[in-house]
């Protein structure tokens, strides 16, 4: 679908440079811009290929002042942040791109099954009953949503994504290929014979609204009640939270994060990749944890920024990593004093 330069500028509202009606119908970096294609600048270290880019527009800050000349194929439009109208745009497009029709008829789809408007459902998808559906939800191929399960509108399922019974998502959700909502809890205790006996897992995984959950990321259900995913967390792709984990709202957690049973994360923490969180612990609003930390405890101190393993608090684990980098210097120090009097 092509787009003119006042159509977008009047869905950013903002001010053209150049032809009003130069039309675009695809998107490009600044720097491989070729025609009919829509870019932006807001990095300044990319503004030299404003002056050669062949893109038809580009989307730069109201207060951008060029210091050559710019092309005559090029038509600017001026916003007051390139950058956040350029993620505005790139949005719509995704909308446009994920836009499919209809039901397929391979996947399976009992009767109970309650399905809202505008909805897609791909080849080979298997439903269990009594599943809701609402409207402008989108399910790719190869997914499978269990029993009872409850998905809001306006989410989608990317290929392969696995729900099992009794599962809430909330409103505009994405689930990426390969996401497990709902599956056991790791509950084994041990028996009289030596062995471990399962501990059936009989609550649920929620995921409230505005959730994405990244690829081949798992979320178990609870023991007993729920596993809560708050409004607005995102999940980075391979993470592992466990049965009764409760993650505050606007959240965001890095690749290969694994957080143990029934720990609590406060809202706003933002938690780096490869980080290992242990159960039965509370995290406060607005921590921030560095990738590859291990949290042993609890976390009372909101806004608290910690680093390493055991992870404590950034400012005492930088002077202690400059202690550790010059233990090499020290052992020799000492190498050479003990030598020096055992020689007198």
């Amino acid at each position: 679908m092509d787009f003119t330069a006042s159509q977008i500028a009047s869905l950013l509202e903002g001010t053209i440079e150049g032809n009003e009606n130069v039309s675009v119908n695809n998107l490009s970096k600044i720097e491989e811009g070729t025609a009919n294609t829509l870019s932006f600048l807001s990095n300044m270290k990319y503004e030299n290929h404003l002056y050669t880019t062949g893109a038809s527009i580009v989307i730069v800050d109201k207060s951008f002042q060029p210091s050559k000349p710019i092309p005559s194929t090029c038509t600017l439009v001026k916003v007051e942040s390139a950058q956040a109208a350029f993620a505005q745009l790139l949005s719509i497009y995704n909308e446009f791109k994920k836009k499919k029709p209809g039901i397929h008829p391979s996947s399976f789809i009992p009767d109970s099954v309650k399905i809202g408007k505008d909805v897609f459902i791909g080849a080979n998808c298997s439903f269990g009953d009594n599943v809701t559906i609402g409207d402008n939800v989108h399910i790719y191929p190869n997914s499978y949503v269990g029993d009872n399960v409850m998905i809001g509108n306006n989410s989608v399922f990317f290929a392969g994504v696995r729900v099992y019974s009794d599962c809430i998502v909330g409103n505009s959700c994405t689930l990426h290929s390969g996401v497990i909502l709902g599956g056991d809890g790791f509950g084994f205790v041990p028996n009289s014979e030596g062995n471990y006996a399962k501990v059936p897992q009989i609550g649920n995984a929620i995921l409230e609204d505005f959730v994405e959950v990244g690829a081949n990321t798992t979320i178990d259900r609870a023991t007993l009640g729920s596993t809560v995913i708050r409004k607005g967390v995102k999940l980075d792709n391979l993470i592992q939270v466990a049965h009764n984990v409760e993650i505050g709202e606007n959240t965001v957690i890095a690749a290969q994060t694994g957080i143990a049973g029934s720990t609590k994360i406060g809202k706003n923490c933002m938690i780096g990749g490869q980080v290992g969180i242990v159960g039965h612990i509370t995290i406060a609003d607005e921590v921030k944890i560095a990738a590859q930390s291990g949290v042993g405890h609890t976390i009372s101190e909101k806004g608290l920024i910690v680093q390493g393993s055991p992870a404590f608090p950034i400012g005492e684990f930088k002077r202690s990593y400059i202690v550790y980098r010059g233990l090499p210097d020290l052992k020799r120090k000492v190498d050479k004093l003990e030598k020096e009097l055992s020689n007198k």
